[in-house]
């Protein structure tokens, strides 16, 4: 028993370890070739798992070897453009000013009904309403309605807004304070103890979250049945 929750938790780590090298996607957002490794890692980590007559190197290399390899493809992929539209496909366009591009969507095996499935998910219910749709290497549709059919802008509308949109910075977490983010806002904890006492609050341990943005504006939020 104890062999088995062992080899979990270092099967576990390790395929963790290997997908943060793979970058920051969802599920949905996996080119093909990052689809198939993820899929075969799952496989290669479930056998000695399962097995404990399989020492656990055996499956610990085969991982290694396709997180190496992916690793080495991306950066060929980087340097080689022929190679990345070989291994990741291009984008294709489905719709271009209204009109359905019909070879591209059986080159890429694109139903209508898959096509206006999507278009129904962005809000667009008329193919003539969209200027471009662009199928991604992702598999995802990026729909680029023409400009009459979209909302105006505060510069369409000649409105002259001033910008304050801005992006705040968590000094305290859960009670707990991110020392690197209130060093990076210039801050020090003799600020951060002054803020607390404006909210009466006695310690950062009452304190569910507090943010402050780039305009110098402090939110705080008390933790719940805290006085």
């Amino acid at each position: 028993m104890m062999t088995a929750f062992v080899r979990t938790i270092i099967l576990y780590f390790f395929i963790m370890a290997g997908m943060r090298l793979m970058g920051k996607r969802q599920i949905g957002e996996l080119e093909p070739g990052e689809l198939v490794l993820t899929m075969m890692i799952s496989d290669l980590a479930a056998v000695p798992m399962q097995d404990f007559g399989i020492p656990l190197l055996f499956g610990l290399v085969p991982i290694l070897t396709l997180l190496a390899l992916s690793l080495l493809l991306s950066q060929i992929s980087l340097r080689s453009l022929r190679f990345r539209a070989l291994v990741c496909g291009t984008p294709a366009v489905l719709i271009r000013a209204g009109e359905l591009q019909q070879d591209a969507m059986r080159r890429n095996r694109y139903t209508v009904d898959e096509l206006l499935e999507e278009l129904r998910e962005q809000g667009v219910t008329r193919v003539e309403d969209v200027k471009y749709a662009v199928l991604e290497n992702s598999g995802q549709l990026t729909v680029f309605p023409w400009t009459a059919q979209q909302p105006p802008t505060a510069e369409q509308l000649g409105l002259d807004l001033e910008d304050d949109v801005t992006l705040p910075t968590v000094l305290i977490n859960d009670g707990r304070v991110i020392r690197r983010n209130l060093t990076a806002c210039g801050r020090d904890e003799s600020w951060l103890r002054k803020q607390l006492s404006r909210e009466k609050i006695a310690s950062p341990g009452e304190v569910f979250l507090l943010t402050l943005d780039e305009q110098g504006r402090v939110f705080c939020v008390r933790k719940e049945g805290r006085t």
